[in-house]
């Protein structure tokens, strides 16, 4: 199975670089080109947060079951499926990364970071009917701010960064300090860096020796931002793109093993179990119900 690309539809939002749709729109809508239910990687953000119904979204291999009140929140390049089988009802706030640069930019907030690469780490946040009810408030007000001819875009991040904060101090997981504005920048040089060189470089020197600075440096700044040194966020992220070749395409563990510079597939398999106590094909197998 071919694993859809979603983009951003930059003229639906008159450049605004941040929608908000019900997810019943989502359930109904005719696409064409892929099946929403289906593995599909998105090229932005997504903030999933359910007002009704229950059912399980599936972000990269795991399914997480939700229920009214649930937040789940989907990073960019990430590969996730809906569950409309329940015909849960909600909302879903979709914003690319211009977006988030534009908030930087006039507003103090904790930078959006790769977290997704830690096997800690839960895209589920569950609300309180207290907490739901500001959510879907700051979400009304977003989108009421939107659809104003006069809007102010500044309005719009005042309340994104608000509802933001909220949900980052309901998360209750234990964050380090915050990156300054220049680790920010550094951490996402080396994010597009790693997701254009990943199938041929797994060595965090050269990483480093890209971004003009020393491995020191960029472990601290993985570390801060994901509790995971430099070498273990490139080992994560290249395993979640092996694991999504397995699963969806019907491409041999051989010519994978060769699209990621392995000439021998033992070294391959050594890898790939050595991260996942799983070979290739047994993790394919386990997840054959998927393709």
């Amino acid at each position: 199975m071919h694993i859809p690309n979603i983009g951003f539809n930059h003229q639906k939002t008159n450049q605004a670089e941040l929608e908000i749709i019900e997810l019943c729109e989502v359930n109904h809508q005719d696409f064409k080109t892929h099946a929403p239910n289906q593995p599909h990687r998105v090229n932005f953000f997504m903030l999933i947060v359910i007002e009704q119904g229950s059912g399980k979204h599936w972000v990269d291999f795991k399914e997480y079951p939700f229920q009214a009140g649930s937040v789940i929140f989907v990073q960019q390049e990430q590969v996730h499926a809906f569950d409309f089988s329940n015909n849960p009802q909600g909302k879903i706030l979709m914003f690319t990364q211009a977006f988030l640069d534009r908030v930087h930019d006039n507003m103090r907030l904790p930078s959006y970071t790769p977290t997704h690469l830690n096997n800690h780490y839960s895209p589920l946040l569950s609300l309180d009917n207290n907490n739901q009810s500001r959510t879907l408030s700051l979400l009304n007000e977003m989108a009421i701010e939107l659809a104003c001819e006069d809007g102010d875009p500044l309005i719009v991040m005042y309340l994104f960064s608000a509802l933001s904060l909220l949900h980052r101090r309901l998360k209750r997981v234990a964050e380090v300090d915050n990156l300054s504005p220049s680790q920010s920048r550094m951490l996402s040089t080396f994010m597009t860096l790693l997701q254009t060189n990943f199938e041929r470089v797994r060595d965090a020197n050269w990483y480093a020796y890209q971004l003009a600075t020393t491995y020191k440096t960029l472990n601290r700044v993985t570390k801060i931002a994901t509790s995971l040194t430099a070498k273990q966020m490139i080992d994560s992220y290249t395993i979640i793109e092996i694991k999504r070749r397995l699963v969806v395409s019907k491409v041999t563990t051989q010519q994978i093993a060769l699209d990621f510079g392995f000439e021998d597939p033992s070294n391959f398999v050594k890898y790939f179990k050595k991260e996942t106590n799983m070979t290739p094909s047994a993790f394919r197998n386990h997840h054959s119900q998927i393709s």
